[in-house]
């Protein structure tokens, strides 16, 4: 077994009994309770955890073991720390007594009154049970690695990679360096010889060869003599397992309650009973097979020591959340084939028993039962987060395995008679159905386009109402998952749903039952939605059913609740939860008319579902707040000249700070529009406004009176309101942000694009309106507008495709996707491509639709174009994919459809695959990063060098490579490896987490430093408990945070952070994401910071090399990217590399920003500095003088960017004349020209801040030559050699003292780091 770690462990919960403590505005501290004073947190006080010391005896070695807890934490707490160690990994059926009494492990170790500091606990080894035995098996294979990879429906291939290993080592990430092995054998990321205008290549997202682990045991698996009989199952056996070790025996041995033995057993006799001999039995299954193998326990170190050498966080499977599927992989050969193994196949019934008992969950009960559970507490609030997290986890895991098997027609239907769009599905606890109009709900909404829209909107609405968290008001379990073309919506089972009413009794007890005709509005839920509205804006308003009633109603009229038979009030159908968006409906929506089926071209929109997006209606309601504040501003300055002389006084500091302001004051603050000398005082009461919408407003209702009428045209006005804020402010707003690029960071794909948008409350049906106002000179905004056509075109084509796999079998799906995209992104190399279709099982299914075989890119090109006007409005050009951008169209389809493809070179032209050159500058074969990856070669050309260094191609290859052939179409059936499913889910966010978080931020802007850094680790400890580790909310937490402890001067803990949002961020968003980008570009900024320049280096290229494949060259922000490698090789002395990456820097930012901008300004002065560290005086005073003259344009002659580049400009003007006098007395006294002397600058000013401090002048000067009385344009002109005969003035030539040497002074820690404040850009 492995050695004994150290005797002591802390296992604390950081601040977990703590009041969360909220800053306030005059900078005290209050607890989260309004009103709290000290008196009253005298009692929570007490409560803080008691930290103490107790002793575990241990039946085996160590024997006894000292661990450090607290007083709130669970007894299981301590029994996971137990089993988490080395020595402790053979318990798994145990209890702990004091003083002889067994201890409960579900109850805090406070309230066991015997345990007290110093208390000494003892380890019992407890008989096993059937369940007891089945998951110490499991656990067993785990800890010794015989397990391979489960098939989970759920998820793809290589499900949860992540690439930071093969870019910066475990191993040197912790030392701070790499060794040469780290250079040579991982990933080539060059500086000196790197391709800026090279696209991206699939390579990158390729794992290197991966090192298999050592084997402990040959193999180990449930014996075919399994299960027991019945007479020996009355005498405790449990299982029979069959192990075969390392040296060459199989070895049978016998589950039983005592514990584990070797039996009599072999393949062909079956015998139970103990083999007769010494150490054949033990309570633990891995200490048995320690004992009947002698290479066991070491292999079993070997095989710990290979795990250490990786982080752990890379090896841990995901718990919280499904793990993210690259979309290109490596395809299956000989070295990664699908392994055999007999317990793959045993997994159901190892985790849910012979009769699946163990896995059968009443998800719903479970739900409600976790969000009825406590929270008084700190501790009980963190405990009931958890749980909620753990159960969204488990049944969005459990709802994508079912809705896969539902897609695929695995699931026999509840109503089998019925239409295939219209049958639900019950399968593991969990009600399937389609998002498709299957019953005519929908149809005079849009029909299935508008039911497909709503179940997504549905989602939305459930995680919305989870967030707010109101009790009494229950949501049921909902997941949404995209498959094959199918929306599959999965829920759980709500009590009462399926039960027959009464007669005269309603099947839905509040809103509309029956459509708009009959409406029910139960008391019982008046109060609830009252709340949920008052959150969400909405107005209480009446509507009127099919005989004219009124009914007042909290919610939209589509807003059901249902009074389950469980007594809980559950709210149903939260798909229309905002109004809709008038002004779009009224011009691009009409109803289908059955005289004329046809719809108006202008007026043809797919539904009626366009609503406003929730953080729209926030910001609208921020926006009138604003102008509420400002116009009571304004009165109050007409009527009280007073409030002037208070003003002033508070400048003067005689007037305390105020006190905290109404909740809604606190929103208004956040809208940063107000002037500073309008601030709220305090008498303005905001408790006056109150702004609501009527989400029914232009849904047909019929007012009765005209008074009713009138409110409703009022109504219907302020929703149009919000509508034309929407037109008029917020896209306005946001391509203007995006055009200056100084508060927002430029989006690199489609969903970073969605996920700003949404984020300021704009639809995705305005991608068109954001293109078209994007068109025009500006390079921003053309790139902005590159962008959103990429992903009109990306989603008309998802359209297309669903439509067309949505009737296709199974086996038809990969010729299918192949065959369109040919068609979309293959037409230049194949003009006409035939589908590939397998005409033996096409005979297998006469029936289906196949209309995918009659798709050609001239009729694929008519449909993507039809689908971007109808939903979009918006026109395409005559080329769906931009120049270059084949690769990024690709993935943006492939990441929309679940596609994962071969990793391997794909020619889109023919001018590529007639020079054999694909678009990331490779011959077109399968890419690896060696051949151990599994990725085979195909018979490809190469020249005769790369055949050389390719030595394991094999004879056949070689013959093959001399006659190339090439595949007729881009793409084959076979580069479809698999499809994923798209998960839409419904988890809320952890509001504890988030409070202390923000809590901690807003603590350090007020400098309150020590309570800040206390919060932020509160918020860690936090996200960690309620997520577990891999999680994206974690991976976001983990960024925010490093970038705080980066700005604390923490940097050690911001490179930890940093890495664990790196991997996290990989293994649940993806390896390719944003987020990945993002927090690779972190973490090379805070290496550097460390030092650790060469490491940087690697992650900043890496990250470069991520977007270009993403977006391609020259995105905007890749300015900040390259222009900090500059940075980071001129630190380490590299100048002539570095001066590249300046030259490559300017390069972009004039071809982004223009040559006359600010931001060219800036680099142009860095890239001068540059030049003159690699003696380059000339070419840095032709820079430093461009760069004078746009800082004088741009700012004026007294601004501190001029007078700098006018006195670096003086300088390098010296220098430059003494070196070219020097050269000439040279030439005329004879002497050769030896290499040009050093003269170093001072080059540490930051890009945004030219300012050059007196002591850096007077060391400049110490190293130039005499001064020189001409002008400078005179002086320019001399060292250009434009007037090489002027005579310069007598005496003015000295010299830099021969062989002394001057050391270069260091450029400033974040010199050149153009990050707007934060390094995500």
């Amino acid at each position: 077994m492995a050695d004994q770690p150290s005797d002591t462990h802390d296992v604390t919960m950081n601040g977990a009994d703590s009041k969360t403590i909220e800053p306030q505005p005059n900078g005290a501290l209050v607890g989260a309770a309004e009103g709290e004073t000290e008196t009253e947190t005298e009692t929570e006080e007490q409560q803080v955890p008691f930290i103490y010391h107790v002793i575990v005896k241990l039946p085996h070695a160590p024997f006894e073991t000292k661990f450090q807890v607290a007083s709130h934490e669970q007894v299981q707490d301590l029994r996971q720390t137990i089993t988490d160690f080395d020595y402790g990994q053979q318990y798994s059926c145990f209890h702990l007594e004091i003083n002889g009494e067994r201890i409960n492990d579900y109850v805090e170790l406070s309230e066991v009154p015997a345990v007290q500091d110093g208390s000494v606990l003892t380890l019992v080894e407890d008989p096993y049970n059937e369940k007891d035995a089945r998951l110490h098996f499991v656990r067993t294979r785990e800890l010794i690695g015989a397990g391979t990879p489960r098939l989970d429906p759920s998820q793809g291939i290589a499900a949860g990679l992540s690439l930071v290993e093969d870019v910066v080592p475990f191993q040197a990430a912790l030392n701070g360096q790499l060794t040469d092995d780290d250079q040579t054998q991982r990933r080539s990321l060059n500086v000196d010889s790197y391709d800026f205008d090279a696209p991206g290549t699939v390579k990158t997202l390729l794992p290197p060869p991966q090192e298999q682990a050592p084997k402990v045991v040959n193999s180990i698996s449930i014996s075919p003599w399994n299960p027991p009989p019945y007479h020996l199952r009355a005498r405790g056996h449990h299982l029979y397992i069959m192990v075969s070790i390392k040296e060459g025996e199989f070895v049978q041995i016998t589950s039983h309650v005592s514990g584990f033995y070797v039996n009599n057993c072999t393949k062909d006799r079956f015998d139970p009973s103990p083999r007769p001999g010494k150490n054949l039995s033990a309570h633990s299954l891995l200490t048995l097979l320690s004992l009947v193998s002698a290479s066991f326990s070491t292999s079993l170190k070997a095989y710990q020591k290979f795990l250490s050498m990786k982080d752990g966080l890379v090896i841990i499977p995901p718990s919280h959340s499904i793990p993210s599927s690259p979309w290109l992989v490596s395809a299956p050969s000989s070295a990664t084939a699908h392994q055999a193994d007999v317990t793959r196949s045993q997994e159901p019934y190892l985790f849910g028993g012979v009769d699946g008992a163990d896995s059968i969950r009443d998800w719903n009960e479970e739900f409600q039962t976790t969000r009825e559970m406590p929270k008084e507490t700190m501790q009980d609030q963190v405990f009931r987060e958890r749980m909620v997290a753990k159960q969204f986890a488990d049944f969005n895991e459990a709802a994508t395995r079912g809705a896969v098997l539902v897609a695929r027609g695995e699931v026999v239907p509840l109503n089998p008679t019925e239409g295939r769009d219209a049958q639900i599905f019950v399968h593991n606890s969990i009600f399937f159905s389609f998002g498709a109009d299957g019953v005519g709900t929908f149809v005079t909404d849009g029909g299935d386009e508008a039911a497909r829209v709503a179940t997504g909107k549905d989602a939305i609405g459930v995680k919305a109402v989870n967030q707010l968290d109101i009790t009494g008001l229950f949501t049921p379990g909902t997941t949404v998952v995209d498959y094959l073309g199918r929306r599959i919506v999965a829920q759980s089972i709500v009590p009462g749903i399926f039960k027959q009413r009464e007669p005269g009794e309603h099947q839905i007890d509040y809103g509309g039952v029956e459509g708009k005709d009959v409406v029910a509005s139960h008391e019982g839920f008046a109060p609830l939605l009252e709340k949920l509205s008052e959150e969400m804006h909405v107005k209480k308003h009446p509507v009127w059913d099919k005989e004219g009633k009124r009914h007042d109603l909290e919610s939209s009229i589509e807003t059901k609740g249902l009074l389950g038979t469980d007594g809980r009030k559950y709210v149903l159908d939260l798909y229309r939860i905002t109004p809709l968006d008038i002004p779009w409906l009224e011009g691009y929506w009409s109803e289908i008319d059955s005289e004329k089926p046809e719809k108006d071209p202008e007026r043809d929109y797919p539904h009626r579902m366009a609503v406003l997006r929730q953080e729209l209606i926030t910001s609208y309601y921020r926006f009138k707040l604003q102008e509420f504040v400002t116009s009571q501003l304004t009165g109050n300055s007409e009527t009280n000249g007073h409030e002037k002389k208070e003003a002033e006084s508070k400048e003067n500091g005689t007037e305390q700070d105020p006190k905290p302001q109404a909740e809604g004051l606190e929103v208004a603050a956040k809208a940063d529009e107000t002037p500073p000398n309008q601030r709220l005082p305090s008498q303005i009461d905001v408790t006056n406004f109150k702004l609501t919408l009527n989400p029914d407003v232009f849904c047909g209702q019929t007012p009765q009176t005209d008074e009713e009428r009138a409110e409703m045209e009022k109504d219907e006005a302020e929703v149009r309101s919000a509508c034309d804020y929407l037109t008029e402010t917020v896209i306005p707003n946001l391509i203007r942000d995006l055009q200056e690029g100084d508060d927002v960071g430029f989006p690199v794909d489609g969903s970073s694009l969605c996920t700003l948008i949404h984020k300021r409350g704009i639809n995705v049906r305005y991608l068109g309106r954001i293109a078209s106002a994007a068109e025009g000179p500006n390079p921003r905004l053309h790139a902005l507008h590159s962008l959103a056509v990429q992903e009109m075109v990306a989603r008309g084509f998802k359209h297309v495709v669903n439509r067309k796999l949505r009737p296709l079998p199974v086996p038809f799906a990969s010729s299918a996707i192949s065959h369109l995209l040919n068609c979309l992104l293959g037409f230049e190399l194949n003009a006409a491509p035939m589908p590939e279709t397998d005409s033996m099982l096409r005979s297998l299914y006469p029936t289906t639709d196949f209309s995918y075989e009659d798709v050609t890119p001239q009729s694929l090109y008519g449909e993507i174009v039809e689908e971007v006007r109808i939903r979009y409005r918006f026109g395409l050009g005559d080329d769906l994919v931009q120049p270059g951008k084949h690769l990024q169209l690709l993935r943006e389809v492939s990441l929309k459809l679940g596609i994962q493809l071969e990793a391997r070179t794909y020619a889109f032209t023919q001018e590529q695959h007639a020079n054999r050159i694909c678009v990331n500058g490779h011959a077109p074969a399968a890419l690896t990063n060696g051949q151990a990856n599994g990725v085979p070669k195909p018979a490809t050309s190469t020249s005769s060098k790369k055949k050389k260094k390719g030595g394991q191609q094999n004879a056949n290859n070689s013959a093959a490579s001399t006659s190339p052939t090439f595949p007729p179409t881009t793409f084959q059936p076979d580069d479809v490896l698999n499809v994923v499913p798209i998960v839409k889910e419904a988890s809320p966010r952890s509001q504890l987490a988030e409070n202390a978080f923000e809590g901690g931020r807003l603590s350090l802007v007020q400098n309150n430093k020590e309570v800040g850094q206390s919060l932020l680790l509160e918020s860690l400890s936090l996200y960690e408990q309620v997520y577990g580790v891999l999680h994206p909310e974690v991976a976001r937490a983990y960024l925010q945070l490093s970038s705080l402890y980066y700005n604390l001067d923490e940097k050690g803990a911001a490179v930890e952070l940093a890495r664990k949002a790196v991997i996290v961020a990989e293994r649940t968003i993806g390896v390719d994401s944003p987020q990945a980008i993002n927090s690779y570009l972190n973490l090379g900024l805070f290496e550097h910071a460390t030092g650790n320049g060469t490491i940087a280096l690697r992650y900043f290229i890496h990250a470069l090399n991520l977007l270009k494949l993403v977006y391609g060259p020259n995105h905007p922000d890749s300015i900040t990217t390259i222009n900090n490698v500059a940075v980071i090789l001129q630190s380490m002395k590299r100048y002539s590399e570095s001066r590249v990456w300046f030259e490559a820097s300017l390069k972009v930012a004039e071809e982004i920003s223009g040559k006359d901008s600010k931001s060219t300004a800036t680099l142009l002065f860095q890239l001068s500095q540059a030049l003159a560290l690699d003696n380059d005086f000339q070419g840095a005073t032709q820079r430093m003088q461009t760069a004078r003259s746009l800082f004088q344009d741009a700012f004026g002659s007294d601004h501190p960017n001029t007078r700098q580049a006018n006195e670096w400009l003086e300088k390098l003007v010296e220098s430059a004349v003494h070196r070219k006098k020097q050269q000439q007395l040279r030439l005329a006294s004879g002497l050769s020209i030896g290499p040009r002397p050093r003269v170093f600058a001072q080059a540490g000013q930051r890009s945004e801040d030219l300012s050059m401090g007196g002591n850096n002048q007077a060391e400049f000067g110490r190293a130039m030559a005499a001064m020189d009385e001409r002008d400078i344009s005179e002086l320019v002109k001399y060292i250009e050699g434009e007037n090489g005969n002027i005579n310069t003035k007598k005496g003015g030539t000295s010299t830099t003292p021969k062989g002394k040497k001057r050391n270069m002074p260091k450029r400033m820690s974040r010199s050149g780091i153009v990050s707007d404040g934060a390094v995500s850009r």
